[in-house]
């Protein structure tokens, strides 16, 4: 028997070589943070581009999805139970939003918008209309003496055209409904340029606040100031306006000057021509409450200064029954 002290101890040692392909561990690590980077700004730009509602909404979906569900609305459809019974839904929309819904809130933005697209050209053809009065005035050597008398300025209701008196240029004979020549040459040519738009117009008569003579026997101001308004209708028709494009003719008396600071100035006595905006001629149509409140307004920029009158209140336009 040998002695087992006496054998040699072999020890074998193996040499492990790690080649490149077995190092890509870091590659998934990689991968997963940047996949959670991405969903990271995905949740924000989330965040940021739904409202409070829509995010308590998301929330509550969450929760407790059954009871959304069962509820229906919007990110829900329009199903009323999660259990399928099988067939097509027919109350189920694509996108879960009823189109119906989409249309009711756009509709209202579409009106808009389509209402201010016509209010622009209606804007913009009330302009040209006014460039054309202006030219027609400057062009003829008649009308020019008037120019003073010839107001012409848009307001709220449409584009205005006033023809007011001066203390010694009345537009009618004294206390009558009777137009003078020149006043009639200047109707005459103001209704061949109204046919140029398709917009309807109003009249209206304005006098100053002298009492009517004898205006206790039932004649006054407003009948003057509605006769004289009707005898200027007639005139633009004559002188070439469709009779059809008056929507209205009305007498206001003294109840809208035109100078408040002096209600016997002979500037209130007026005739006023207001080519209507289609939202005017809709609320004439719809119950005739609106009157010409732009008569109203501050005197356009180049109308005459208003000056007193010599001893009121007797003014140069005294009525005298006719």
């Amino acid at each position: 028997m040998s002695d087992e002290s006496q054998r040699p101890v072999v020890i074998k040692r193996r040499k492990i070589i790690q080649s490149g392909a077995r190092g890509g561990a870091w590659k998934i690590a990689y991968a997963d943070f940047v996949t959670a980077m991405m969903a990271f700004f995905l949740l924000m730009w989330l965040l940021g581009s739904t409202t409070k509602g829509e995010r308590e909404g998301i929330a509550d979906y969450f929760k407790n999805p059954l009871r959304l569900s069962m509820a229906g609305g919007s990110g829900a459809g329009e199903a009323s139970s999660v259990i399928n019974r099988g067939g097509r839904d027919l109350t189920r929309r694509a996108g879960e939003i009823i189109r119906g819904d989409i249309r009711d809130r756009k509709r209202p933005l579409d009106l808009r918008a389509a209402q201010s697209e016509r209010d622009k050209t209606e804007m913009a053809r009330l302009e040209d209309l006014k460039g054309k009065l202006d030219a027609v005035i400057d062009a003829n050597p008649a009308l020019q003496a008037y120019r003073r008398q010839l107001l012409i300025d848009i307001t709220s209701e449409g584009l205005r055209v006033q023809i007011v008196d001066e203390k010694n240029r009345p537009m009618f004979e004294l206390g009558r409904a009777r137009l003078l020549p020149h006043t009639r040459d200047i109707l005459h040519e103001i209704g061949k340029v109204l046919n140029d738009v398709p917009n309807r117009i109003s009249l209206a008569g304005h006098t100053d606040a002298t009492p009517y003579y004898g205006g206790e026997r039932g004649y006054s101001n407003w009948e003057l100031s509605t006769e004289r308004a009707n005898a200027s209708r007639r005139e633009l028709i004559a002188g070439g306006m469709r009779k059809d494009k008056v929507m209205r003719v009305i007498g206001l008396s003294s109840a809208v000057l035109f100078d408040r600071a002096d209600p016997f100035n002979p500037i209130n006595r007026r005739i006023s021509v207001i080519v209507m905006k289609k939202r005017t001629e809709d609320n004439v149509s719809n119950d005739g409450t609106q009157v010409d409140a732009g008569d109203a307004d501050v005197p356009a920029a180049d109308a005459p200064t208003p000056q007193a009158p010599a001893s009121p209140p007797v003014a140069p336009d005294a009525r005298s029954k006719p």
